[in-house]
């Protein structure tokens, strides 16, 4: 990967958000720990904590023994930076306290010990060595979670401590999942086994042997149906049909009845899973990443009409009003791109007169692309808006656009025909980007239409000033 390459690697690291970067830094400690080969990930792990440095970021560095001991845990954590709690699930941000905490104050000599011992087990190549010390640490490990936590219910004191050691109640609800998925790792991972790989369409016999798992008397322990059902989502093509299992339980769509099954919380772990990609979608909208915002608006429409179509919700419902919450978010979160639009293409193909265009000048590229993209997210949301709350201005702007694209086209076509040497480059560049719009709105056709028109405008304008 010397030369070039390279240097494309380091400068792709350093477009990476911070998060992205520490997301791409577990990733690749997970690999290798787990003895995965990740073709130059020794030169990629290397580089983006370079990265993390240059740019002013803490990488993360978690040892050996701490890799190990959340290896169990890692089908629960989530990636996610809003603070908001998952059910059921550990917020990866919550990985580094938890662990800093289980060796300073839960069992500090017992964790240097592990720590040790998973050091020299690793560097002699022993996986099934550490395999078992993970697991006992785990098993000790829940168990002083138990306790921890029963004497801060017991006593107000030692909650508050227990919150400052950890720094965020989040934190330790964080904890009590971890505690209640190490005392189930076992159960967890047979039915991670017993479970199909991947789930396309969770429905008819697919729908009855993962239930028939789920009410297995290995599967229904106290507490253990919500770690559960997240092992299920993590199988399934659409996460939102975990809806489907719950609806089973009830045998009926009424949303009433299906909250007063144990499978309720398999809605509340698809609504929050809703919440975590709105929150995703704000921060690529922020990025201007076109790619992952179209993937999301996909999925979390899929998911709303999924809740909407799968359960019978009344308007009042707890599910209802958290469900309209999450739309309005969203129409919120869109609103100020999809308005921006139309202007944005105004800005860029006005009509001007050649006093206010300097020799030579283009329009910038960058501007160009990023109107692309707006237009194309906006198609984007058209195609979605009804599940998302955004039909109204979706349509109007996107009606806007096409007006303006439709009566403006002559007066840019009439101004490559008018150009002189000075101002051609700016009007070809005008005609260059609506011809990249119009594809965009209206289809490759009239965009070929449009490029074959403007080539006739020029070659007029170049014909007429030969005859002069």
């Amino acid at each position: 990967m010397g030369g070039q390459p390279l240097e494309r690697l380091r400068l792709y690291l350093r477009q990476l958000s911070p998060a992205a970067r520490a997301l791409l830094i577990a990733e690749l400690e997970r690999a290798v720990l787990c003895g995965d080969d990740v073709p130059g990930g020794d030169i990629v792990l290397q580089e983006v904590r370079r990265a993390m440095r240059d740019t002013g970021g803490a990488a993360p560095r978690i040892d050996n023994a701490a890799r190990l001991f959340f290896r169990a845990v890692e089908p629960f954590v989530v990636d996610d930076a809003s603070g908001r709690k998952h059910p059921g699930r550990i917020a990866r941000t919550s990985l580094e306290p938890i662990w800093a905490w289980i060796c300073r104050d839960l069992v500090p000599s017992g964790a240097q010990a592990f720590a040790q011992a998973v050091d020299v087990a690793f560097g002699a190549n022993r996986a099934a060595a550490c395999e078992q010390l993970a697991c006992g640490f785990q098993d000790r490990i829940a168990d002083h979670i138990q306790g921890a936590l029963a004497a801060a219910r017991s006593d107000e004191k030692a909650r508050r401590r227990l919150v400052a050691q950890l720094g965020d109640k989040n934190v330790v609800d964080d904890v009590r999942d971890l505690g209640e998925i190490l005392k189930a790792r076992d159960a967890l991972a047979l039915l991670g086994e017993r479970l199909p790989s991947h789930i396309r369409n969770l429905a008819d016999a697919q729908l009855e042997g993962t239930k028939a798992l789920l009410d297995s008397p290995a599967t229904r322990r106290d507490g253990m149906l919500i770690h559960a059902l997240i092992v299920v989502m993590g199988r399934l093509a659409a996460p939102w049909q975990l809806i489907r299992l719950a609806t089973k339980a009830a045998k009926s769509d009424d949303a009433a009845r299906v909250a007063a099954t144990p499978y309720a919380t398999a809605i509340s772990i698809v609504l929050a899973e809703i919440e975590r990609m709105v929150a995703e979608l704000k921060t690529d909208l922020r990025r201007g990443s076109s790619v992952p915002v179209t993937s999301l608006l996909k999925s979390i429409h899929d998911a709303a009409r999924g809740l909407r179509t799968e359960l019978d919700l009344t308007i009042d419902s707890p599910w209802s009003r958290e469900l309209a919450t999450v739309r309005g978010e969203i129409s919120s979160v869109l609103k100020a791109e999809i308005e921006s639009m139309p202007g944005r293409v105004r800005r860029l193909l006005r009509p001007r007169p050649a006093s206010e265009i300097a020799s030579g000048a283009v329009l910038d590229a960058g501007d160009v692309a990023d109107t692309e993209t707006l237009i194309e997210l906006v198609g984007v949301c058209r195609t979605y808006a009804g599940e998302l709350a955004i039909s109204e201005m979706t349509t109007r702007c996107y009606h806007e656009l096409e007006q303006y694209l439709d009566t403006g086209i002559e007066a840019l076509l009439e101004g490559v025909r008018s150009a002189g040497a000075a101002d051609r480059p700016f009007r070809q560049s005008q005609i260059d980007a609506a011809v990249r719009f119009c594809a965009k709105v209206f289809g490759q056709e009239y965009a070929s239409l449009l490029t074959k028109a403007a080539e006739i405008a020029g070659q007029r304008e170049r014909k007429a000033a030969a005859r002069a």
